[in-house]
């Protein structure tokens, strides 16, 4: 089959297609004919050699987290789905180096759900990760409904899932953004704080998406909640104020939940641009050069 892969680390020239085997399902997993998949900011920092902690496994590697595509096998013990279903989810590539840049990948059938029904592929690969991301924020949050929760980076991918979560879990939301995105920001029913302003006001919580850091603390309430966007990025806590890192893992169950919220229209799918496998290293310019609204996809 053809990956996109590197086996040096360095700019986005690295990346080439390869043909690479075919893989096969282990036990209580599926293989994925994929359809579309999504650039992160996290695969450019690893192709560039600058991750700052070891991986499972050493180079080559085929990038890629989010997979939309259809089921093509499954090992007999999996239940929820057979050959031919249309499914969505992500591999938790810095546990397996498993990559969904490639016509085929295999992952753990409970890290997939189905896809949400009428959404192209291009649109649907953009929302596992990010939109578990955002849930998952949210959760470690676990503040009570009426609470007021600042972002961060709210018109980014993750940013924007969290502003359409919140107010289904009862939250109000302040959106930080640059003033091009306060339309984006206030069409999800959130609050609208310009970045090019001091940050102002308290909160129960504050999402810190852009890494803005500490200072921040300054705006939460005692005994309110911080989320970082990375564990290296979380602060020592301070007033009762708990701090938290976010780490996004697989979860096919709650990822079912989101899709119903596509579904509903309650959750935006945003898609940037899409490339093909050869334009890879054109993809991973776009988003390393910012300011992106929507996911870069990428498609066999």
């Amino acid at each position: 089959m053809r990956a996109v892969s590197y086996a040096q680390f360095g700019g986005p020239e690295v990346l080439h297609v390869a043909d690479v085997p075919v893989p096969e399902p282990g036990p209580g997993q599926v293989r994925v004919r994929v359809a579309a998949s999504v650039v992160h900011p996290v695969d450019l920092m690893i192709r560039s050699g600058r991750f700052p902690a070891p991986l499972p496994t050493g180079l080559p590697y085929t990038p890629g987290w989010d997979v939309a595509g259809t089921v093509d096998a499954v090992d007999p013990a999996v239940e929820q789905f057979t050959i031919g279903d249309n499914v969505i989810g992500f591999s938790p590539w810095l546990q397996t180096t498993v990559g969904a840049h490639a016509e085929y990948v295999v992952l753990d059938a409970a890290w997939l759900t189905s896809a949400p029904a009428g959404v192209p592929a291009t649109e649907a690969a953009t929302l596992p990760t990010n939109g578990l991301a955002a849930a998952q924020a949210l959760d470690l949050l676990a503040v009570p409904a009426g609470s007021t929760v600042l972002v961060t980076g709210a018109a980014g991918q993750v940013g924007g899932f969290v502003l359409a979560l919140a107010p289904a879990t009862g939250l109000h939301a302040t959106g930080l953004a640059g003033t091009d995105d306060r339309a984006f920001v206030e069409t999800l029913g959130a609050a609208f704080l310009s970045r090019s302003d001091d940050p102002t006001g308290m909160f129960d919580a504050v999402i810190d998406l852009a890494v803005i850091g500490p200072s921040l603390l300054g705006l939460i309430r005692d005994g309110g909640g911080y989320v970082a966007a990375s564990p290296p990025l979380r602060p020592e806590p301070v007033r009762e104020i708990r701090t938290f890192a976010l780490e996004v893992l697989p979860d096919g169950s709650r990822l079912g939940e989101l899709v119903k919220l596509v579904t509903s229209g309650d959750i935006p799918l945003r898609v940037a641009d899409v490339y093909p496998f050869a334009d890879a290293a054109a993809a991973h310019d776009r988003l390393g050069k910012g300011g992106v609204r929507g996911g870069v996809v990428i498609v066999p």
